[in-house]
C-alpha cells in the first residue's frame, strides 16, 4: 500500500474517532455474518432430550437371580440403568445369560451389572470367579499388595463373567471380632478396627478390582462401625458424628482421593449430623460427600427395602424420590415378589416428582449422567 493511502486511512480513523468523542454517531460497516454457530454435544445435552420415564429408569438398579437374570428383560429393555444379582452360586453359563439380557439395552449403551462379592460369607459366585476370605483376615494376614493380587484374580474372572460392579470394599472401621448381624453389620466385613489399616486395605481392595475392569463400590457412606443396629432389620444410627469425622472418614477419603469411581451411602442415621437414614440425606450426600469431600462419582442407596427407611416413614417409591432430591444417583432394592410392580411404581413416582415439580428435571438428568459416566458411555 502507498503512503497517501495509509496517511489517509489514518485521517480518517482520527475524523470517527473525534465525531465519536463530539457525541455523534459514527456508521460502521456491517460486521461480516458469524459462521453457523454448532453446539456442542454433551451427555447431558443427549439426555435432555429424553423422556422423564427413560430417565427414570436409568436411575434404578432392578434385581434378579443370578440363576435367571432373563426375568428382569422388560425392565432392561425399559432402560433400567443397572441390575442386581442375587444368590449363592451363580451358574456356568452366567456370562452367556447377561450378554443376552445387554442386547436388549435400549441404543446398546451398556448396563451395569452389580453384585455383592466381599469375601467370606458375602459372596454370590464364588464357584464362578474363586474365593476371597473375610476382610477382616485379609486385614490381619494379608499385606495390600497381597489383598489388590487376590482382588484382582476375582475380578478378572467377574469380568469375563459379565459382571462388571462389585458392590465392595466395605470400607467401614470396625474392629469388633463378630459375624455381620442383627446387631453389628460389619464385624468380619471391615478390614480393621484401626482406621489407617481399613484405608489402606481398601484403596487396595479397590484398586485390585478396577485393575480387573471392574467398577468398586465403596460402602457404607460416612462409616458403620460401631453402628447401634444393621439397617436391615431395623433403625439405626453411627457414632457420634464428631467421632466418625475422626474415625469413620479417612478409608473413603483416602479412597476418593485415589480415583473411586462410586460410593454407597448407608441407610443409618448420624447423630449431630443428620436425622434421615444416609441414602435420604442431603446433608449427607450433597454436602458432605459431594461438597466437602468433592466426590464427582456415582452415588447409590442402599436398599431401598431396608426396614430403616420404612422406619423413616418412607415407601419404596417415595424413598427413591427422596434419594435423589437428596444428590443419589442409583437407587437399589430388595428382591421381592414382584420386582416388576415394584420398578414401575419407584418409575412412576419419579416422573410424577418431575411433572409436579418436587423433582427438578435437571437433577434426574445429572444422576442418569452419572449412571451413564461412570461405564464411560458417550451419547455424542
Amino acid at each position: 500500500m502507498k503512503a497517501s493511502a495509509v496517511t489517509l486511512g489514518f485521517a480518517m480513523l482520527l475524523s470517527g474517532c473525534a465525531a465519536a468523542l463530539a457525541g455523534d454517531t459514527v456508521r460502521t460497516p456491517a460486521a461480516e455474518p458469524a459462521a453457523d454457530t454448532v453446539a456442542t454435544c454433551t451427555n447431558a445435552s443427549q439426555l435432555a432430550t429424553w423422556s422423564n420415564k427413560r430417565l427414570a429408569m436409568m436411575t434404578i438398579a432392578v434385581p434378579v437371580p443370578e440363576t435367571t437374570p432373563s426375568a428382569v428383560t422388560t425392565e432392561v429393555a425399559a432402560g433400567a440403568g443397572a441390575v442386581l444379582l442375587f444368590g449363592s452360586s451363580a451358574p456356568s453359563n452366567l456370562g452367556f445369560q447377561l450378554a443376552t439380557l445387554r442386547s436388549h439395552v435400549p441404543g446398546r449403551l451398556g448396563l451395569l451389572v452389580m453384585t455383592d462379592e466381599e469375601g467370606g460369607g458375602i459372596q454370590r459366585m464364588a464357584n464362578l470367579v474363586g474365593s476371597l476370605p473375610w476382610p477382616s483376615y485379609m486385614g490381619a494376614h494379608w499385606t495390600a499388595a497381597q489383598i489388590q493380587a487376590n482382588v484382582a484374580a476375582v475380578g478378572k474372572k467377574m469380568a469375563a463373567a459379565g459382571v462388571n460392579v462389585d458392590l465392595a470394599p466395605v470400607a467401614d472401621v470396625d474392629g469388633r471380632n463378630v459375624a455381620p448381624g442383627a446387631t453389628d453389620p460389619d464385624g468380619w466385613r471391615s478390614f480393621s478396627g484401626n482406621t489407617a489399616v481399613a484405608a489402606r486395605d481398601t484403596v487396595a481392595y479397590m484398586n485390585g478390582l478396577r485393575s480387573a475392569g471392574v467398577i468398586p463400590v465403596l460402602k457404607h457412606f460416612p462409616g458403620l462401625g460401631g453402628a447401634s443396629y444393621n439397617t436391615d432389620d431395623g433403625p439405626a444410627h453411627t457414632l457420634p458424628w464428631a467421632t466418625e469425622k475422626t474415625v469413620a472418614l479417612p478409608p473413603f477419603t483416602s479412597a476418593i482421593a485415589a480415583g473411586a469411581p462410586s460410593v454407597m451411602m448407608s441407610n443409618a442415621t448420624v447423630p449431630g449430623l443428620a436425622t434421615n437414614p444416609g441414602g435420604l440425606s442431603p446433608t449427607q450426600i450433597t454436602y458432605e460427600l459431594k461438597g466437602k469431600l468433592g466426590f464427582h462419582g456415582l452415588v447409590m442407596t442402599d436398599s431401598l427395602t431396608a426396614k430403616a427407611v420404612s422406619a423413616a416413614g418412607f415407601g419404596v417409591p417415595a424413598a427413591a424420590v427422596q434419594a435423589l432430591n437428596s444428590g443419589a444417583d442409583l437407587v437399589m432394592f430388595g428382591l421381592v415378589s414382584n420386582v416388576s410392580g415394584e420398578t414401575n411404581a419407584i418409575s412412576t413416582a419419579i416422573t410424577d416428582a418431575v411433572g409436579s415439580g418436587h423433582l427438578p428435571r435437571a437433577r434426574l438428568i445429572d444422576a442418569a449422567g452419572q449412571v451413564l459416566a461412570v461405564r464411560h458411555v458417550n451419547l455424542c
